[in-house]
């Protein structure tokens, strides 16, 4: 049997259907069927039940992916080994950024990169939160950062911090929402992400935790256009706490409310990449530049107890 058609098998079983697999894969739907077919024959078993709805692993191929699974993970990290003989990483990724890239430290990753891994190419797709995941995860894109809670067992991530949102609305409109009931403030014009943004799933939270819907939505898919339009006094969103409180400190906008939306900070990556030399030298880059080792050390020390605290011991 060929590699190649247990990567096909483990793409098939992920997406049950041979067109989406396909695609995955680039390759076309009769090419991926032949593979199927070919290592069914080979290995003397029926490896999916073929239906109108798409591809049914049958006991067989249930029993047999975990271990095509392994095989292809052991030659990837197989090939990513013999890669990082040579002593020059190289290699190309395909990362992810999400909203503020300078919030994210993107310039001096990217920068820290260049200087250590010259021949690394980084390709840079800014991408909405969601959207992120589901690029890393189907293999579209080879890392990148995200907020958020999703998971999959095809996705790694490094956490990286602990963001908090807030509500902010037009600096002209602060003695209009100062006293104003939840139920005023979601009648007024809500400035949201599209559907599989993180940032919606964040107002959607708040707003049914309060027994309210916004009235009037306008989309956008940029946190800088979604402040421009806030500033502006086009309507009210969700903000980063410290953006927020950095502009209502200036006077551009206000902050309605305590309401704090707590979501992680990570960098994620394809588990079946997790080997691979170039995507380890920006994951250690990600690393330095959040400082992220000498957190983990200051945070494994014994803090003093309180009488020690009192005694200066």
């Amino acid at each position: 049997m060929e590699l190649y058609q247990l990567r096909t098998f483990a793409a098939v079983a992920e997406e049950g259907h041979l067109t989406r697999a396909a695609e995955k894969l680039h390759l076309s739907q009769p090419a991926v069927s032949a593979q199927i077919k070919a290592l069914e024959d080979e290995l003397g078993v029926a490896l999916f039940e073929r239906g109108s709805g798409g591809m049914t692993l049958t006991p067989a191929g249930r029993h047999l992916l975990p271990e095509a699974e392994k095989t292809v993970q052991a030659a990837q990290a197989l090939r990513s080994e013999a890669l990082a003989l040579h002593g020059e990483v190289s290699g190309h990724i395909r990362l992810a950024t999400v909203g503020d890239p300078s919030f994210l430290r993107l310039p001096q990753v990217l920068a820290r990169a260049v200087e250590r891994f010259p021949l690394l190419e980084v390709e840079v797709h800014h991408e909405i939160s969601g959207a992120a995941f589901e690029k890393v995860q189907d293999g579209d894109l080879d890392a990148g950062f995200y907020f958020g809670t999703l998971a999959h067992p095809n996705v790694l991530e490094l956490p990286l911090a602990e963001l908090v949102y807030r509500v902010v609305a037009p600096a002209a409109w602060r003695d209009r929402i100062a006293t104003a009931t939840w139920e005023e403030i979601a009648s007024e014009p809500w400035i949201v992400t599209p559907a599989i943004s993180t940032h919606t799933a964040l107002a959607s939270e708040l707003f049914s935790a309060r027994g309210v819907s916004p009235a009037r939505r306008i989309e956008a898919d940029n946190e800088l256009v979604i402040s421009s339009l806030v500033t502006a006094g086009v309507g009210i969103s969700l903000m980063r706490e410290d953006a927020a409180l950095a502009q209502a400190e200036a006077g551009t906008l206000c902050v309605y409310g305590d309401a704090r939306l707590p979501t992680p900070l990570a960098f994620i990556h394809a588990r079946e990449r997790h080997g691979d030399p170039a995507l380890r030298a920006l994951t250690d880059v990600v690393r330095d530049v959040w400082d992220l080792d000498r957190l983990a050390a200051s945070n494994a020390q014994p803090q003093p107890s309180p009488a020690d605290a009192r005694t200066g011991t």
